[in-house]
């Protein structure tokens, strides 16, 4: 019952999403376009449920190839990052793209998220229990981890930090997600995301 309310509930909110934020789409499509090179959607390998690769949608943020410029994790201060791109980072709109994800299926609006695959081959047994639920757009990790670009800023090696401090805490909490879910304790994540995001 709860899979079937949780799928119900997220492609009726991502088309309602998606019509009521095309003009907000049109907008960012035309700044990213009209002030750097490159396509106005970013698509990188993410692993989802049981293991399944698949292609996130974000808004591009950074410069074209930025993946081969630098690290695959992403701190504030990331001279990758372009104008346009620290505005629609800064309030999260680089991830409203990812409500086609959620629409086709790829994603939920409520759950893990998706990591890349390099990360993943570091999971442990225990941490792979996460790909036994579809990843999500927001989640306890996402709520609590909000600051996690300044904790990458102030780093001296930040894909170290991020590997062996910020992952493995996020992951813990990813499980504990996975111990608590239900329909109306996803709404409740929905709401701190968004009062998160305000605040």
């Amino acid at each position: 019952m709860y899979s079937f309310c949780k799928r119900a509930f997220d492609i009726v909110a991502s088309m309602f999403g998606i019509i009521c934020l095309l003009w907000l789409f049109v907008i960012v499509s035309i700044a990213i376009k009209t002030t750097s090179k490159g396509p106005v959607i970013f698509k990188q390998e993410r692993v989802g449920l049981n293991g399944k690769i698949f292609k996130i949608w974000k808004f591009r943020s950074m410069v074209t190839n930025a993946e081969k410029k630098g690290l695959q994790i992403t701190s504030k201060e990331d001279n990758r990052i372009t104008g346009v791109g620290k505005f629609i980072r800064k309030y999260k709109i680089d991830e409203l793209a990812q409500l086609f994800n959620v629409l086709f299926g790829q994603m939920s609006f409520v759950g893990p998220r998706p990591e890349v695959p390099k990360y993943v081959a570091l999971y442990n047994e225990e941490q792979k229990k996460v790909l036994t639920v579809k990843p999500g757009i927001t989640d306890l990790a996402s709520i609590e981890y909000c600051n996690e670009n300044d904790l990458l800023d102030s780093s001296n090696d930040p894909e170290s930090t991020y590997i062996n401090t910020i992952m493995p805490a996020k992951l813990e909490l990813n499980l504990a997600y996975i111990e608590k879910a239900g329909f109306w304790y996803d709404i409740g994540l929905i709401f701190k995301t968004f009062a998160r995001i305000l605040k």
